[in-house]
């Protein structure tokens, strides 16, 4: 983790009762401005836990933003149960959204889904990586780059949306289709990342899905790189770059 940051731990309760362990990530000099940026984390059946993007979180604090990671319903230390389809969920995201205005002053928040898990850390031993990473076996199903696209539009502040490896390919639809409709008929402005090798979606799906988009909507394509690869440490620093990136466009 970054020496240029600090964190801290805090309760988020959502409107339905359920407390979320969340992360905030800071600069430890100078902050920006007041844009926070709220990371979504991987499909949990995976293992997916905000865990997985302390690296990304980090990064950002290191160049002066505010990054907030939490564990949605059923996660880690968080309560409640998990949806399969993830629509409850939805009300986390909402849920830590308003903690961020209320608490950290901010009226502009950035949207970052992330939708693998923790197969990108190949090598690992898989105890050690669920339990290490989110406090306990995960065994729920949720996708960050979905639910945080449908709670786009939920949420006033938010200001804009970057996805890491959305699922529009045809399997993935059965689970999480249902959440397309919402990011795709926002307004505000999104950036796609995905490698060209991605398992979930091809290149082509991703195109024909963006066709409909409306608002003002950008693709990164990483050439040869498949769904974990991307999503897993190694491409931490690169996706801390796009997404600067795309902020200083905004």
């Amino acid at each position: 983790m970054s020496r240029d940051c600090t964190v801290e731990t805090c309760t988020v309760e959502t409107s339905d009762g359920v407390n979320l362990q969340a992360r905030i990530f800071s600069p430890k000099e100078g902050i920006k401005d007041n844009l926070v940026i709220v990371l979504v984390h991987p499909y949990s059946v995976f293992g997916g836990c905000q865990g997985l993007l302390r690296g990304i979180a980090s990064g950002l604090a290191s160049k002066g933003y505010r990054a907030v990671t939490f564990d949605m319903r059923g996660v880690g230390r968080s309560t409640g149960r998990a949806s399969l389809t993830g629509f409850q969920e939805i009300k986390d995201v909402v849920a830590v959204c308003k903690w961020v205005c209320h608490n950290l002053s901010s009226d502009r928040i950035l949207f970052v889904g992330s939708s693998a898990g923790l197969s990108a850390y190949e090598g690992v031993n898989f105890d050690v990586r669920v339990q290490g990473f989110c406090g306990k076996e995960a065994g729920s199903n949720v996708n960050g780059a979905p639910i945080s696209g449908s709670a786009v539009d939920e949420v006033e502040q938010v200001i804009a949306y970057v996805s890491l490896g959305y699922p529009f390919g045809m399997i993935s639809s059965i689970l999480f289709g249902r959440h397309h409709k919402a990011i795709l008929q926002s307004p505000k402005p999104k950036l796609f990342v995905m490698g060209t090798r991605d398992g979930f979606t091809s290149v082509n799906q991703l195109k024909n899905k963006l066709k409909s988009a409306a608002g003002r909507v950008e693709t990164h394509l990483i050439e040869g790189v498949s769904h974990f690869q991307m999503e897993g440490p190694a491409y931490d620093a690169q996706m801390v770059d796009l997404i600067l990136e795309f902020i200083t466009s905004l």
